[in-house]
């Protein structure tokens, strides 16, 4: 399976990741891995079952078994749409605790390295490069500033969310920042061979071109 290219995009919560990827798997015609989107089903399932985010083991049995679907557009679990739900930032936070766990991660280990497919992957996360996929081709870490990064959420969010501030997003933003690179386990961390891109300045087009250039050159 290690003869299929996979391209890691790996950064903080709200750097853009989930649309670069989007667009870089577009453009390629591969498939596409939010991994993030697996721990915030977790968290979600355990919200909806009154599991404790603080009980490991209990959440490690949730991801094991995790009832999820990925349709193009949407997400499912046990066959609803929560597609919305897990973009909330509650489930966010909430995620970003459940991540923290060892159990949880080697959990869901398997599941992300099984989206491995042909003809390629453009994979997104916290340690897609580090761990979960170390022999991609083409690593990218992608951050921006905490404001920049909670403006971002702020125009997503407030439309749906009329109690959301941008002051508070910050705070949030920081702390998960903390969480992500503070945790034993996987922190998140640059690849040793990542490409870094700072996208505080950049459109969301801008930053898919640089990618893309590398992707070309590395590639075609």
């Amino acid at each position: 399976m290690n003869n299929i290219p996979v391209i890691t995009i790996d950064g903080p919560a709200g750097a853009g990741k989930g649309t670069l990827v989007n667009a870089v798997a577009h453009q390629l015609n591969w498939h596409r891995l939010d991994s993030g989107a697996l721990y915030r089903l977790t968290a979600l399932a355990a919200l909806q079952q009154n599991i404790p985010l603080d009980d490991e083991s209990a959440l490690a049995k949730i991801a094991a078994k995790l009832p999820a679907d990925f349709a193009q557009h949407d997400i499912y679990l046990n066959g609803a749409c929560v597609t919305q739900a897990i973009r909330q930032e509650s489930c966010g936070n909430a995620a970003s605790k459940v991540a923290a766990f060892p159990k949880v991660r080697q959990a869901l280990l398997q599941r992300q390295r099984d989206y491995r497919q042909p003809a390629g992957l453009v994979a997104d996360g916290r340690d897609m490069g580090t761990v979960v996929f170390p022999d991609a081709i083409i690593k990218i870490f992608l951050t921006a500033s905490a404001e920049k990064r909670a403006e971002r959420r702020f125009l997503q969010l407030q439309k749906n969310d009329p109690h959301v501030t941008l002051e508070g997003l910050v705070r949030d933003i920081k702390a998960r920042d903390q969480r992500d690179q503070e945790r034993a386990i996987n922190p998140l961390v640059p690849a040793d061979n990542a490409i870094m891109i700072d996208s505080s300045d950049l459109t969301i087009n801008e930053v898919t071109q640089q990618v893309m250039e590398i992707v070309n050159a590395k590639l075609f």
